[in-house]
């Protein structure tokens, strides 16, 4: 009987410059008093700017946990992660906090707005612990909601929007920044399929305006919308493919 599980490719190197994200031999163990479970194994990866990419896989692949390293949210065990360059693997949590508000911008399931705080004070939040003076901050905020097209919800309450206007207001705190990549885990699981193709278009027109997006996704439909797949099985890249234009 034949082993149906898929081999894991070897990625090719880079063509042209540096890439924005490289993950090499990144491992992740989670140890308890009994059981030690590999979540991630070996995983090499290359994103460059601009790069649109679907992170997919069965449950318990590794998906997540993927995009919390990526994120600086977690540490490996073992591999080098460079980001822009620069060797983020060793950090210090301090340093890595400092290097997420200004490199990175999340887009949760669950949204995370703080429900005590209007749709502006949300995206203005991140903003501040950067020390930008209060017109960059203004600016920044309006430009963002204007992308989103929630600046005529600005001074609501995350708890008088529906879910669809929420996962927007969490796009433009994501996208406030500038950030050089967004990260987004299930950014429509938590939508019904109106508002979630509503979320993706979004997705869609902020890559064409030149963001790069790393998305973990369980819907094939939506993970066709992006320009690459990478596809994870046993905490290893089995797959990565890059779709035509």
């Amino acid at each position: 009987m034949e082993d149906s599980t898929p081999n894991p490719q070897t990625l090719p190197p880079p063509s042209g410059g540096s890439p924005l994200i490289r993950l090499d031999g990144i491992k992740k163990v989670f140890l308890t008093t009994e059981l030690e479970t590999h979540a991630l194994s070996e995983v090499h990866l290359e994103v460059s700017s601009g790069d649109y990419v679907a992170i997919e896989g069965p449950s318990g692949s590794g998906k997540t946990t993927l995009l919390s390293i990526l994120g600086l949210l977690d540490v490996a065990s073992s591999g080098q992660y460079l980001l822009k360059g620069k060797n983020v693997q060793g950090l210090g949590a301090t340093e890595r906090a400092r290097i997420r508000n200004q490199e990175i911008g999340f887009i949760f399931q669950t949204f995370n707005l703080i429900g005590d705080l209007s749709v502006w004070e949300n995206v203005e939040l991140p903003l501040r612990y950067r020390g930008l003076s209060a017109s960059e901050r203004k600016r920044r905020v309006n430009d963002a909601l204007d992308k989103v097209q929630m600046s005529h919800r600005k001074q609501h309450m995350p708890s008088q929007l529906s879910g669809g206007q929420q996962q927007r207001v969490a796009v433009a705190r994501a996208v406030a920044g500038d950030p050089s990549v967004l990260l987004a885990d299930e950014p429509t699981g938590s939508l019904d399929s109106k508002n979630g193709d509503a979320v993706m278009d979004l997705l869609d027109e902020l890559h064409a305006q030149g963001a790069t997006i790393c998305m973990v996704t369980h819907s094939r439909e939506y993970a066709r919308r992006a320009t690459r797949a990478v596809h994870l099985f046993d905490g290893r890249v089995v797959e990565d493919v890059t779709r035509a234009a």
